[in-house]
């Protein structure tokens, strides 16, 4: 049985306005992973990611890059406790 994981998940640079929620959430769709994405007000964009390891790893790597009209600067991630309470992946306000 895979590991499940979950990842508290911070991008910086120019994520704002390039449609990096909605191709997170498509990347997460594709990938088979749970959770949700935002946008702060300091202009970063705030994800939570679960699933089996390799999963989340594959969309925190996707982050890295993002879409093509980003410029992303750094990612920070913070691992938590699995919780499992996701169902699906969701762009919040």
């Amino acid at each position: 049985m895979e590991e499940k994981v979950r990842a508290h998940v911070r991008v910086y640079g120019k994520v704002q306005g390039v449609f990096f929620r909605m191709e997170t959430q498509q990347a997460a769709n594709k990938y088979g992973v749970f959770g949700w994405v935002r946008n702060l007000p300091d202009g970063s964009v705030e994800a939570l990611f679960e699933g089996d390891r390799w999963r989340v790893e594959k969309l925190i790597k996707w982050c890295e890059t993002g879409p093509a009209l980003s410029e992303v600067m750094g990612v920070d991630v913070r691992w938590e406790p699995y919780s499992g309470t996701y169902a699906r992946f969701d762009i919040t306000y």
